[in-house]
């Protein structure tokens, strides 16, 4: 007789569900999986045989064989532990056969038979639900599973413990949905000297999640303007904290504390390889650019990053997801970031100082910034010069306002924002908004629609410049609290856009 639990595969966020398999048969001993497995499945039997030992439970001398379906499907991770061990425990009828058929299992067994955390409990937790199954995790896991209300999650921390409960000796209580603590808001707006026009494009970046690029000498604080922009937005929803949640889980970035509701703020080096910041490597893993989803993503030293890894940004800039497709694995992440990009003008830094500048100025500063290509350059929705700040400067007191004040009116634009596109799936901010709902939200007065008219011809702006364009100054409006686009909107947002030769235009 054949006994069976069940378990997932994981391709990208999705977890597939697999059928576990136990065969206790005669003939000569032997434990094999088959079905697949990687080499962490296929050394599940050394473990559940250690972990079987420690309990006293010695295997027959028989031929065991674990079959893990579908059999096509790549099976990978040591989560496989916890299901082999159960379906072998019911097919040795230690315990009942129906309770295990009516289980999602997941987890990695020690030697002694403990229950280690591992990756991906929250979408297997979603897959469970679909199927109606309760969901049996290691303890750590539990807080982070429980998050989806239709499933029952019970978490063990030792396999002793799911046997106890199976055979009504000790019943195992449904995990609580745990939340990570808040991180600490420790670095306020106020403590960066000047910049409040970098200042003002942080809080309308972080307002409609539009692209951001800082210009500046070495020292002028872009870092620092970047590092407080978490401060400045405004918590995940529901559903938001689901999906970023899901990716994390499955690179193995929650804790026990269940799900955080903070934005993610990743920073990677500017030797991070394509697979790094896309997806892929061993599994087609997520990248940073799916870590960041519905966040931000702050790429310092743009210039510096290899020109392939800064070419692969654009098109997930636009669609919003990205494919990766490896010869044995096709998976899609989702990754809508706020992308914040920092730069020096030239690779000396000091294109702006004669004094401090190379010899080969002004060349230098077209070459180095020529590494960013056109059209990644026009993805960039606001463009902000950092100037350096003078040392005299910095020994004036706090100026400006603080983060509370300006998340304050970030979230009131985002409020505004999200009864805007309420109903929609795939819009959800203004930097989302396109085609004809850009236009009914977007379209300015009379004057601020001649007025980027002009723009428009004189700069020669590309049909995706002229739409970010309207879409930066919806966000500027919602900041104002305004419903229509006027005139001043548009010409802060054509400020932003052009670096420079604009003043003429604006008057």
């Amino acid at each position: 007789m054949v006994t069976r639990t069940s378990t997932v595969a994981f391709e990208g966020v999705e977890a597939r569900l697999v059928e576990v398999q136990c065969s206790v048969a005669p003939g000569l001993p032997a434990f094999a999986i088959v079905g697949l497995p990687d080499k962490a499945v296929s050394e599940a039997r050394e473990r559940v045989r250690a972990a079987l030992t420690a309990m006293s439970i010695a295997l027959p001398s028989k031929r065991i064989t674990i079959n893990l379906a579908p059999a096509d499907l790549p099976k990978e991770g040591s989560h496989f532990d916890l299901p082999i061990a159960l379906a072998l425990l019911a097919a040795l009828e230690i315990l009942p056969r129906e309770e295990i058929e009516n289980t999602v299992a997941l987890g990695e067994l020690s030697l002694d038979g403990r229950l280690l955390p591992v990756p991906g409990a929250l979408p297997a937790a979603m897959t469970a639900a679909e199927e109606d199954r309760k969901l049996m995790c290691p303890k750590p896991c539990g807080a982070e599973a429980a998050w989806v209300g239709a499933v029952q999650v019970l978490a063990a921390d030792s396999l002793a413990a799911v046997v106890a409960h199976f055979t009504g000796r000790q019943a195992l209580h449904p995990a609580e949905p745990g939340r990570a603590p808040a991180v600490e808001a420790g670095r306020d707006l106020r403590d960066v000297k000047g910049q409040e026009r970098a200042k003002r494009a942080l809080e309308i970046a972080a307002a409609g999640r539009h692209h951001l690029l800082m210009v500046g000498a070495p020292g002028s604080g872009k870092s620092m303007l970047a590092a407080r922009l978490p401060g400045i937005l405004s918590e995940l929803g529901p559903r938001e904290a689901l999906e970023t949640s899901m990716i994390h889980s499955l690179a193995g970035l929650l804790g026990e504390g269940g799900i955080c509701r903070a934005r993610p703020f990743r920073a990677p080096h500017h030797t991070s390889s394509v697979a790094a910041i896309v997806g892929g490597g061993r599994g087609a893993k997520p990248g940073e650019i799916s870590l960041a989803h519905n966040g931000v993503l702050f790429l310092d030293e743009f210039p510096e990053f290899p020109r392939t890894v800064l070419e692969t940004l654009r098109q997930p800039i636009e669609t919003g997801e990205v494919v990766v497709a490896r010869a044995n694995a096709h998976v899609r992440y989702p990754c809508r970031f706020l992308l914040v990009a920092a730069a020096n003008p030239c690779r000396c830094g000091h294109l702006a100082d004669a004094a401090q500048a190379c010899a080969r100025a002004p060349g230098c500063g077209d070459e180095y910034m020529g590494r960013i290509s056109g059209p990644l350059m026009d993805r960039f929705d606001l463009r902000v010069e950092v100037p350096p700040v003078g040392f005299r400067d910095l020994d004036l007191p706090a100026s400006g306002e603080a983060t509370a004040e300006v998340a304050a009116r970030v979230a009131k634009a985002r409020a505004r924002q999200a009864q805007r596109f309420e109903g929609s799936d795939d819009t959800r901010v203004n930097a989302d908004a396109e085609g004809a709902l850009l236009e009914e939200v977007a379209t300015p007065c009379s004057e601020g629609r001649a007025l980027l008219t002009r723009v428009a011809e004189r700069f020669r702006l590309s049909a995706r410049g002229y739409h970010r364009v309207l879409r930066v100054a919806r966000t500027i409006a919602d900041l104002d609290g305004s419903d229509t686009v006027r005139k001043p909107h548009v010409a802060e947002a054509v400020s932003y856009r052009l670096v420079t030769g604009t003043e003429s235009l604006l008057t």
